[in-house]
């Protein structure tokens, strides 16, 4: 389990797609470097997050700060790992330990599915407002491939390429929520430095997707969901007629 609290950036120092070392383990394996300051009491075996994706530990360097771990072609499919590039930057966290402060919310490390920047604006004097789209899942086979949307709530939490973050706004329809980075969190993980098109990790809330489901069993979702967004159509047209009125009385 994760906090969602990110520790360090890590830089992608080598990418193999055949690893044959017994660390390698005959697949997909990276080396992330530039973050001994998480690999002090770092073991064989240990789970650290990246890009909000728990992953094992395989080998590791605490001179030269480095580790490395495997990626599962599952995880290749479910992730954006599989596009990360020599350089690139990550989040990492080590698992939670039962002796610091819990300050995010309840990670587990498994990716729901990928989502795209949609939008990047400035909310002054220094914040940034940005908003994701949410692709539309082709099939619903088994049950990991749920409709996210229906987990992503206002003040809910989020976890976005391993950060921890409070939903500002949800367009259920256009199936687009927006998050706020205030400037530490943009100094301190990669999504300060994201753009429009850039594809993220997604992982809902938990606890979100488990009382969802209670309802949903129950029948009593579809209702909520169905009031929520006629309330919201509604707020918008009052939006409307208030901005008519404005312009009238100038």
């Amino acid at each position: 389990m994760f906090t969602g609290i990110v520790e360090v950036q890590g830089k992608i120092v080598s990418i193999n797609k055949n690893d044959s070392t017994q660390s390698g383990g005959n697949g997909f394996s990276i080396i992330i470097g530039e973050c001994k300051s998480i690999l002090s009491d770092c073991h064989i075996g240990d789970s650290i997050a990246v890009n909000g994706t728990c992953l094992t530990v395989t080998e590791f360097d605490k001179e030269y700060g480095t580790f490395k771990v495997n990626i599962a072609p599952e995880t290749v499919r479910k992730t954006n790992l599989g596009l990360l590039k020599e350089g690139s930057y990550v989040n990492l966290e080590r698992a939670m330990s039962t002796d610091n402060r819990f300050g995010g919310h309840l990670v587990q490390g498994h990716v729901n599915t990928t989502i795209k920047v949609d939008n990047i604006e400035l909310d002054p004097p220094n914040s940034l407002a940005v908003t994701f789209y949410v692709p539309e899942i082709e099939t619903l086979e088994d049950y990991h491939d749920d409709d996210v949307m229906l987990d992503i709530l206002p003040k809910g939490f989020v976890c976005l390429d391993g950060v921890s973050l409070t939903i500002t706004r949800v367009e259920r329809e256009k199936r687009k929520f927006s998050v706020m980075l205030i400037p530490h969190t943009q100094k301190i993980v990669t999504l300060g430095k994201c753009k429009a098109g850039d594809i993220i990790n997604l992982e809902v809330d938990n606890n979100t997707k488990t009382v969802r489901r209670a309802l949903e069993e129950n029948g009593i979702l579809r209702r909520v969901v169905e009031k929520q967004d006629k309330l919201e159509k509604e707020v918008e047209i009052l939006k409307e007629k208030l901005n008519i009125l404005l312009k009238e009385k100038l």
